[in-house]
């Protein structure tokens, strides 16, 4: 894992002040990085029965459209207002600094399902959270959820206490 957290910068301040973001960019600039990040999201659930990917804008597009591709399943999106051009199911959810609105078609899911839910980081775990909500709302099953960076120190895992959490990198 060390090859992967040498790829995460540090911006202090962003963004705002007292933040440190954990920027990936430099790990999705680098194929071999972005291969093995891939490779490890997917260890733990090869032979699983998941029947879909879903990932929530943005990066959790790049990571779980990828993961998605390699494992032969569908990758569903879940997007912020206004952005999906069809009929959609959304959830409103709190945010340290406001709230928020995911939205996923109402035909993305179908009540078999049984989703794999992907994302570059776990904070607080309030977008995640969210997103296990709409999937279960729209009649799927949340199976687990992966990440590559999880920031333990914000706890955002007891948000998600009721799913299997996957994460690559711990801070």
């Amino acid at each position: 894992m060390d090859r992967l957290r040498n790829k995460i910068r540090d911006i202090p301040d962003f963004p705002k002040p007292g933040i440190i973001f954990k920027d990936i960019t430099p790990l999705v600039r680098d194929p071999a990085a972005m291969r093995l990040a891939v490779h490890q999201l997917i260890q733990p659930f090869l032979g699983r029965d998941i029947t879909a990917v879903a990932g929530m804008e943005a990066r959790g597009f790049i990571f779980g459209s990828l993961v998605a591709w390699d494992l032969g399943l569908p990758f569903i999106p879940l997007r912020k207002p206004g952005k999906l051009p069809y009929e959609v199911q959304s959830v409103d959810y709190d945010l340290e600094y406001g709230s928020a609105t995911l939205e996923a078609h109402i035909d993305a899911f179908s009540v078999n399902d049984k989703v794999l839910l992907i994302d570059d980081l776990l904070a607080t775990g309030g977008t995640a959270k969210a997103s296990c909500d709409l999937v279960e709302k729209m009649g799927a099953k949340v199976e687990a959820c992966a990440f590559v960076v999880e920031l333990d120190f914000l706890q955002g895992r007891e948000k998600l206490s009721n799913y299997e959490v996957h994460a690559l990198l711990h801070y």
